[in-house]
């Protein structure tokens, strides 16, 4: 089973490339704020994980890995999963792994999107226009999202790199060219 953790701040283009990916290999892609975001929004957890997101926090690790798990558990026939916007923390990256071997699997790779935090906004900025998405419109929370980013879940590419599977990726150029980046990365880290 292939299990990809695609990496990267927010606006690096991991839900564009993933939706490459799922086509090329058949996985299963599970983005975690797809899935927030598909939540009831009159139910207690939608509400909950939305008074998080709309600041640009992070929803607590014990909501974030209970939603992941009951959403892998839909698959039980998938090829693989790509992980995006999994995990955030280094606790979470902990109990995918635990979760994972349970499942007689693991983490094949941690495919990493680097890109530089000037980019970054403008193509939040574009999105909140072109995918009607208003988090991505106000520029403080902007800000907030990239530091978060930087301050709480980059740390987590170094539980991958200690197990040797964190690939980093150039993640500026056209979208052709990014994911053929990361489909070279994929096929050697697979070989």
């Amino acid at each position: 089973m292939t299990n990809i953790v695609l990496f990267g701040p927010p606006g690096s283009g991991k839900g564009t490339q993933s939706a490459i990916l799922k086509k090329k290999y058949g996985l299963v892609h599970i983005s975690t704020g797809d899935v927030f975001r598909g939540l009831d929004p009159e139910s207690e957890l939608a509400k909950l994980a939305k008074s998080y997101s709309d600041k640009g926090n992070l929803v607590p690790d014990e909501i974030t890995i209970e939603i992941l798990e009951s959403e892998v558990a839909k698959y039980p026939d998938a090829k693989g999963v790509i992980y995006d916007g999994f995990p955030r923390t280094s606790a979470q990256a902990a109990a995918l792994d635990k979760f994972l071997t349970s499942k007689g699997t693991s983490v094949t790779c941690m495919l990493a999107l680097d890109v530089q935090e000037d980019v970054l906004r403008e193509r939040l900025k574009g999105r909140a226009i072109d995918s009607g998405r208003p988090d991505d419109a106000d520029p403080a929370v902007i800000q907030n999202r990239i530091d978060v980013y930087n301050n709480q879940t980059a740390p987590v590419a170094d539980f991958y790199k200690a197990q040797g599977k964190y690939i980093e990726i150039n993640g500026i150029g056209s979208i052709e060219e990014i994911s053929q980046r990361l489909i070279d990365a994929l096929e050697a880290a697979t070989a």
